[in-house]
């Protein structure tokens, strides 16, 4: 087996329970197909034990594979990435063809389409729905239509917060600047906290591009290393020692970090020389 496929962030294999198409590769107690399934709560941590602490998170209509359940937890292959863990099994529901993805930072659920009625929950960038049909008005002061929603099985979304993902996003740095002030959150998928790699994983996947879990991970597979001293240009990717970055100009850093436990942007030399402080590590830039 090639060493990446052993990684066991991305091996679909429980330690109990793994998915035929291990066979042959690993010993297990049982081989399965694995179930498809979707995450059906806003936000849920996927960790490496149950109850264990969060290695990433998945976003509501996230598609998993679900290989084993066990007290109240499923171990679960996500499909955008191929990140395996544990999720509370509760957070999981029949798998659904998402049609949408949440554009904006954040946008509400609504039981019905009136922006005046009690939200149900909140999503994040990068949430993805399924929309069923034509968008509603909310009513208005006046008899003046008010803003349009788009109803889906779980309740109504604001139409001007979603994108069809037949219409993918074009530039990765755009997507990723709608978080600017998103706290650092180590693990964090979404708006409600975020970390470094979980920000490159935000644009691209936006963009419809794929994107491994974690920032050695997405060292190694995206883009092609420049020689050192290249200039910069936007939509590069620098890499330290456990950090990634979007470099939103030639000149400034945009990244979560835990130097203004936000996500930031600012002038890139004093922040590679902060880093490679705190690093001891060289930044290396790749151009997607």
């Amino acid at each position: 087996m090639p060493a990446a496929a052993t990684d066991p962030r991305l091996l679909p294999f429980s330690g109990r329970v793994a998915l035929a198409i291990l066979r042959g590769e690993v010993t297990a107690e049982t081989f399965t197909e694995g179930e498809p399934a979707r995450v059906t709560a806003p936000l849920t941590d996927l960790c490496p034990t149950p109850s264990g602490r969060r290695a990433r998170q998945l976003l509501w209509g996230a598609a998993v594979t679900v290989i084993e359940r066990r007290d109240g937890h499923a171990f679960v292959q996500a499909a955008a990435c191929g990140h395996v863990g544990w999720v509370a099994d509760a957070a999981l529901g029949p798998a659904r063809a998402p049609t949408h993805r949440v554009s904006v930072a954040a946008t509400h659920l609504y039981p019905a389409p009136d922006l005046k009625t009690p939200e149900i929950l909140r999503l994040s960038l990068g949430a993805l729905v399924t929309v069923t049909g034509d968008a509603a008005h909310s009513p208005a002061a006046g008899g003046a239509r008010g803003p349009a929603f788009l109803p889906t099985p779980d309740g109504f979304i604001p139409a001007a917060h979603l994108r069809p993902l037949t219409e993918p996003e074009t530039d990765p740095v755009t997507v990723a600047e709608r978080l600017l002030g998103t706290p650092y959150l180590w693990g964090g998928n979404s708006r409600d906290g975020i970390d470094c790699s979980g920000l490159i994983q935000a644009g691209l996947n936006a963009c419809a591009r794929p994107c491994p879990p974690d920032s050695d991970l997405q060292r190694q597979a995206l883009g092609t290393p420049l020689p050192e001293g290249t200039p910069p240009r936007r939509g590069d990717l620098v890499f330290w020692k456990g950090h990634v970055g979007w470099m939103q100009d030639a000149e400034t850093l945009l990244h979560a970090n835990a130097h203004h436990m936000a996500v930031a942007c600012e002038p890139f030399a004093p922040a590679a020389a902060r880093i490679e402080a705190a690093q001891g590590d060289r930044p290396t830039l790749h151009r997607p």
